[in-house]
């Protein structure tokens, strides 16, 4: 699995970069965060035009209810003329016009933070599955693009072996069909099943990729490694 910066936007300066070649890492954690001044400025942005926003709904509805007080005193006191009710109506009403657009703008600062932290929120890099990391390309400090290449991380529990079978060979095998599988470096044996046929035919060599599917019971296997395949053409396995 490659781990890419495929989702920053920006070229950032790496920091935080807590793994290393040989390290195991777990599905979810985080192999490094990048530096984002620009994104930290736009959260802070983000966050004041909400704030600023929710104190003028505040504003507006504190001096609503005072208005409303106003025209009930009146009223009780007998105090205000038909004019002067009338002009606290009107008020009111501007006021209540201005509540609905301080919402608005609410609303959208409140779109716009959620959208920043989105963001931000990709900034740190994490492990997509459980594995070992084989290859590290960036260092605390490097600068890092869109698209590069951070990190190679293996599944280890999860190992499948590929071949090439002749053309002419093809006929005689099946998807989940029982292999019988040796790797001579570890003096491993074991019996697995034809995962997939891949339906394209390498127009050079003439052969059609297998994916082979086994238990995996040995510590000491690894990606590269050197498998024999036995293949008995009369044995089928059943999904």
């Amino acid at each position: 699995m490659m781990v890419h910066t495929t989702k920053n936007r920006l070229t950032k300066e790496m920091r935080n970069a807590t793994y290393d070649i040989g390290d195991k890492v777990k599905r979810e954690d985080t192999l490094f965060e990048i530096e984002s001044a620009e994104f930290d400025l736009l959260k802070e942005q983000a966050n004041l035009f909400l704030e600023q926003s929710e104190l003028m709904v505040n504003a507006y509805r504190t001096r609503l209810d005072s208005i409303k007080r106003e025209k009930r005193r009146l009223k009780r006191k007998g105090f205000g003329s038909a004019t002067d009710l009338a002009d606290l109506d009107d008020t009111a009403k501007n006021i209540e016009a201005s509540i609905d657009a301080a919402q608005a703008l609410v609303k959208n600062a409140s779109k716009k933070v959620r959208q920043i932290s989105t963001i931000t929120g990709y900034l740190e890099v994490k492990a997509p599955n459980d594995g070992i990391i084989v290859e590290k390309r960036i260092r605390v400090g490097d600068m890092v693009a869109p698209g590069m290449l951070g990190m190679i991380i293996v599944d280890l529990d999860h190992l499948q072996i590929e071949a090439e079978i002749g053309e002419s060979d093809i006929k005689y095998l099946k998807k989940y069909q029982d292999i019988q599988i040796t790797i001579p470096a570890v003096d491993y044996q074991t019996t697995g099943y034809i995962k997939a046929i891949v339906p394209s035919a390498n127009p050079m060599t003439h052969t059609f990729k297998i994916i082979i599917n086994f238990k995996k019971d040995n510590d000491h296997i690894f990606p590269g490694m050197y498998a024999k395949l036995n293949v008995n053409i009369n044995t089928n396995r059943d999904k």
